[in-house]
């Protein structure tokens, strides 16, 4: 008998899983509560990366891991990391034959562009919309699982809690966002891919569906969450509508460059102080350089340098966003920018297979810690997901035929926590955004925690967990900084920051990251 997969989320992250659990013969359940054109991985531009060696640099998959350790700052375990880029070049020739248009390079080669963090062009991509190339052939691809009846969908509908017996996952709980209607899903797994926890802040770079409530719901739950306090600030951004709106990397990649005034002079302040990388420094060196100038000058990004013909080839999205959005022609005029929050390498607990500690659960994508340590490398979200989502899905369905059926009428009675107010959400979005800055220190920590403490529902206790994780790693490593202990301080804190939630309080440790087999 068939085995069924729920999949939270669809996302890259969850139509990767979703596309192996149907390979692998299982039932796939697809719970989402918007459809997958509308997920925030369609808003990646970037690109993905992956070790192909189409320019002639002696790049292999050994560098792209060596890359990706160096930026996670120690803490990403390093055996996810090994097969995360072992498998990258084939994932790409994969999305190829899927029908992802890549830009080529010559007849049949996949092009390849600089990104942040890496010496190596290594950085495939789709113009400046790779993560909607990739999204349109993955959803192409996953419909023709649901013609097969391999998976079923349930579009807009929300995730509300998991049926538990015990320590065991047995299913989750629904709600039909038309009719209200509440939904009990059976599974013999269950993966999460649910993305990064923005509406702690409300004011990123991110989607707004993306709230981070099921991962709140999740911690409440007891499911722990890893590097909470490792939250990446995107080096350009600009704001727009109340949201931090993207310039992509790529535009660095391709030539563009930072700079602000000094003496009357531009200062290409990256280029002056990080010459043999220059403007694709890693995020967290490039953002706190960035906010460092921008307390004595106002920072640009200059991509008037760049030809019309890369512009028109490989950036045009991008430009078309800055007139449409900004109404700024890239080719004319430098754009003003500032540090905004973009992506969260903390998440939810899982180990190289992605399992939880909870037996038949499991995260995928950007909801959970894997892969990315301390800060991600730009080109390394996709690949992430994508990859991760593959892993996940093999796992479930592996531990799904070999385990017994669970009883279940064990599941707990279901408990719904009191939902947060929406004046509560605009206060917790407003101390995150100040307590959880580029640069942070004790004392606001300890005032934000003060402050979140007396807000209740879940998304309030997921923020305890993050501030308290902030606290607690009393040193600088990656994307956290502490102006009050601007040190790292490998003895005490190369260690994964755990939260855990026992119902009554939140509790924080710290584990060795794994070691290298």
């Amino acid at each position: 008998m068939s085995k069924t997969i729920i999949i939270i989320g669809a996302g890259l992250a969850g139509l990767s899983a979703a596309l192996q659990a149907a390979e692998n013969g299982c039932n796939v359940k697809l719970v989402s509560s918007l459809p997958s054109e509308r997920a925030q991985s369609v808003m990646a531009e970037g690109g993905i990366n992956a070790a192909l060696n189409t320019k002639d640099e002696n790049d292999s998959p050994e560098e792209h891991f060596t890359d990706t350790i160096k930026a996670a700052c120690g803490l990403a375990d390093s055996n996810a990391v090994w097969g995360m880029t072992q498998a990258a070049p084939e994932l790409v020739h994969w999305l190829l034959k899927l029908g992802v248009k890549f830009n080529m390079s010559g007849y049949d080669d996949v092009d390849l562009r600089n990104f942040g963090g890496q010496k190596k062009k290594r950085t495939a991509f789709a113009q400046s919309d790779t993560g909607k190339q990739i999204m349109t052939a993955m959803i192409d691809a996953v419909r023709r699982k649901e013609a097969s009846g391999m998976v079923e969908r349930f579009s807009h509908h929300s995730f509300l809690t998991l049926r538990l017996c015990g320590n065991i996952c047995c299913g989750c709980v629904i709600r039909d966002e038309y009719s209200q209607e509440t939904v009990e899903l059976p599974g013999d797994a269950v993966i999460v891919a649910t993305g990064g926890m923005h509406g702690l802040f409300g004011n990123t770079t991110g989607s707004l569906s993306n709230t981070g409530e099921v991962t709140a719901e999740l911690f409440r739950l007891g499911v722990p969450l890893a590097n909470g306090e490792m939250i990446q600030y995107h080096p350009t951004t600009v704001k727009c509508g109340g949201k931090r709106m993207l310039i992509s990397e790529a535009a660095r990649g391709e030539g563009g460059r930072l700079f602000a005034m000094k003496d009357g002079k531009q200062w290409y302040f990256m280029e002056e102080k990080y010459p043999e990388l220059g403007n694709l420094m890693p995020r967290d060196i490039t953002a706190r350089e960035i906010w460092k100038v921008s307390h004595e000058s106002e920072v640009f990004l200059d991509m008037t340098e760049i030809s019309e013909e890369i512009i028109s080839n490989k950036l045009s999205g991008l430009a078309d966003d800055c007139m449409t959005y900004l109404h700024k022609d890239i080719r004319k005029e430098p754009v003003s920018v500032l540090p905004g929050i973009h992506y969260f390498m903390g998440g939810i607990l899982v180990d190289e297979q992605h399992r939880t500690p909870i037996q038949n659960l499991y995260a995928a994508g950007e909801c959970c810690a894997q892969y990315h340590g301390a800060n991600r490398l730009g080109g390394n979200s996709l690949l992430g997901a994508l990859y991760g989502g593959r892993v996940a899905a093999k796992s479930a369905c592996e531990q799904a035929e070999q385990a017994d059926v669970v009883d279940l009428s064990c599941a707990t009675q279901i408990d719904f926590p009191p939902a947060s107010q929406i004046s509560e959400i605009k206060q917790l979005n407003k101390v995150m955004q100040e307590t959880m800055g580029v640069v942070r220190n004790e004392n606001t920590l300890l005032n934000g925690i003060q402050t979140v403490q007396a807000l209740t529902g879940n998304l309030p206790l997921l923020g305890m967990a993050v501030l308290k994780s902030a606290l607690a790693r009393k040193e600088s490593r990656g994307a956290h900084w502490r102006e009050d202990y601007p040190k790292s301080n490998d003895n005490d804190y190369l260690k994964t920051t755990v939260a855990r939630f026992d119902g009554k309080q939140i509790q924080i440790s710290f584990v060795p990251v794994p070691e290298r087999r």
